[in-house]
């Protein structure tokens, strides 16, 4: 033992009653420097509650807790600092994708109780919550890439509307692992999406490179993916988190990237399912997406499944809907073939009419019904009985069928949803001049956004704020398309404006075809009249409970005949309801894993 060693402790109580070295500071406080790194503030109103705080803190010194209900794009969090564990590195703020988050210069706090040192900024209110000095994050500066990498796509009048390959090519690895690396694995994404995909887990596999997992990721609930990383209404873009300050994650196109990788899941996917439905049959009626995912997932837990449809191809809208340009058939052919793989039987031209139901009904222990809306929706304008007026839903599966579609030389197209787009897009491909005629602004227009781009850039005029009156047969065999201007007036309840005619003025479009694409109606004329009544509600659509069946006990139903969105997405989450509500109707483990 040293001499130290002996000699410290006396050294030690000598020094106990000596005068101590530190004294109090004089409390007169001292301003913090402009960017002085003081206490937290939050800007709630701008704060989505993503959580990139929290993940990005090394000591822990963030939760997320709940401070309100979850609206869209907003999870209702709220970040919780501790300042026991708080090193004041200010990564939080830099990260913050909304650029809410920012620290006082306000350093000085004395209490006795450490538990007010755990406090929510914005929602605890503190004297420097309107401290404009401090630490904020730089204008420009981010430690997420708020840009998206740009997808590769033929070019617009050169290529696009000479061909009907498909416009969107696709990213090549790079690109795709450069874009998965964007995601801050927020979940905002997963609450916005119908079907409540595992959106984080997927982007966060192909940033690794694993794109088998990300594959048995998306699979657990949408057995359509390749088809939804084509067309998908992308509602989990419309919140993601580095999407408030930048562009959002392309969701939609990693999905396509990560089910490109293969040309056949089957390997991909296990077969270790318990097969609780063995023994029981269920009929699918319609081979939309809902009810392919229906199929599906019922087959895949041992159900005996069929599936009836009246086209010579399943796929519901996404066959006789979306133009191959935007969604292959060999895309679709592929994610069928899985079908037919898990056992699914599937009968095409086989329209389901009166006595067959009873049979079908008979025959199987459950049936879901998922035809869609095939009526088309009527102009309601003098003329539209005229030849040359057509139904965009009619030109549509006409031309998916291979049959010929005459669209003269120029079309006007009356709407301003999807359906109006994809007509007007095929009637360029098909030579035609082309305008969109739409009653509500450009703003107000149903169509995703990019497809409302792709088809400017394709040479589709954009006429807005306009009625339709009537039309005409001109002297030349022509059609006089008469619209009047329209003017937006505040909706009464509350809602989008309203367009209103502004009488006494009157336009003409001389065209050679009126395509209507105003909407679809239901049409359940093939059920018995009994099921009919016993299914729909006074507008004719379905009604279902919480377990995705109608008020007839043992019919399930889903898709544009239960919900009004009309997108594949939302039919895809009906679909999955119906599985889980078809098991406990049949006295099955419901909770049972899909894949």
């Amino acid at each position: 033992m040293s001499l130290r060693n002996v000699i410290a402790p006396f050294s030690a109580w000598a020094r106990a009653f000596q005068k101590p070295f530190t004294v109090p500071q004089d409390s007169t406080h001292r301003p913090g420097a402009e960017r002085y790194r003081g206490w937290h503030i939050n800007d709630t109103e701008k704060c989505i509650g993503c959580g990139t705080c929290a993940d990005i803190c090394q000591n822990e010194a963030i939760d997320m807790v709940p401070v309100d209900e979850p609206t869209k794009g907003d999870s209702g969090l709220r970040p919780k600092v501790d300042y026991g564990r708080c090193c004041w590195c200010a990564l939080c703020v830099d990260v913050c994708p909304s650029a809410s988050l920012g620290m006082s210069s306000e350093y000085v706090w004395v209490d006795k109780d450490p538990d007010v040192f755990r406090y929510i900024p914005g929602v605890d209110k503190k004297d420097w919550d309107g401290d404009e000095r401090g630490w904020r994050k730089d204008a420009g500066y981010d430690l997420i890439d708020h840009e998206r990498v740009p997808m590769p796509m033929l070019e617009p009048e050169e290529e696009r509307v000479k061909t009907w390959a498909e416009v969107v090519l696709g990213y090549n690895e790079e690109q795709a692992r450069k874009e998965a690396a964007r995601c801050v694995e927020c979940g905002l994404c997963i609450a916005a999406c119908p079907a409540h995909m595992h959106i984080p887990d997927y982007i966060a596999a192909i940033r690794d490179g694993d794109y088998e997992r990300a594959v048995q990721q998306i699979y657990d609930n949408n057995p359509l993916p390749e088809m939804c990383g084509k067309v998908c209404t992308r509602r989990c873009e419309g919140v993601c988190a580095v999407g408030v300050n930048g562009d959002p994650l392309a969701i939609r196109w990693l999905k396509r990237f990560a089910t490109e990788q293969f040309s056949d899941f089957d390997q991909v996917l296990s077969r270790d399912v318990p097969q609780i439905g063995a023994g029981r049959k269920v009929a699918v009626i319609g081979g939309g997406p809902g009810g392919l995912t229906a199929a599906f997932y019922l087959a895949v837990r041992g159900f005996q499944v069929t599936v009836f449809e009246a086209l010579p191809q399943v796929g519901g809208a996404t066959f006789f809907g979306i133009p191959k340009y935007r969604f292959p058939l060999p895309s679709l052919e592929k994610q069928v073939k899985l079908l037919t793989d898990r056992g699914v039987k599937i009968l095409t031209n086989h329209k389901v009419e009166g006595d067959e139901f009873k049979r079908i009904q008979q025959e199987f222990d459950a049936v879901y019904i998922g035809t869609g809306l095939l009526k088309p929706s009527a102009l309601r304008a003098p003329g539209e009985d005229l030849p040359g007026v057509m139904h965009a839903i009619d030109m549509l599966i006409d031309h998916h069928l291979g049959k010929k579609v005459d669209v003269g030389e120029s079309v006007v197209v009356v709407g301003g949803g999807n359906v109006a787009i994809d007509a007007a897009r095929i009637s360029r491909r098909l030579g035609a001049e082309v305008t969109i005629a739409y009653r509500r602004r450009l703003v107000d227009m149903p169509a995703d956004d990019e497809e409302i781009e792709d088809a400017q850039a394709e040479g589709v005029k954009l006429i807005t704020q306009n009625i339709p009156l009537r039309v005409e047969q001109t002297p030349e065999g022509k059609l006089d398309f008469v619209w009047g201007p329209a003017e937006m007036v505040a909706s009464e309840d509350g809602g989008r404006p309203r367009p209103k005619l502004i009488e006494g003025v009157e336009n003409h479009l001389i065209v050679d075809r009126v395509i209507v694409a105003i909407g679809q109606k239901p049409d359940l004329t093939w059920l018995p009249d009994d099921v009919a009544e016993g299914v729909s509600n006074k507008w004719g659509y379905i009604d279902c409970d919480e377990n995705g069946m109608t008020h007839v006990e043992g019919i399930f139903a889903g898709g544009d005949l239960v919900n009004d969105t009309a997108d594949a997405i939302s039919a895809i989450a009906d679909g999955l309801k119906a599985v889980e509500g078809i098991s406990r109707y049949l006295g099955v483990d419901a909770k049972v894993r899909r894949v």
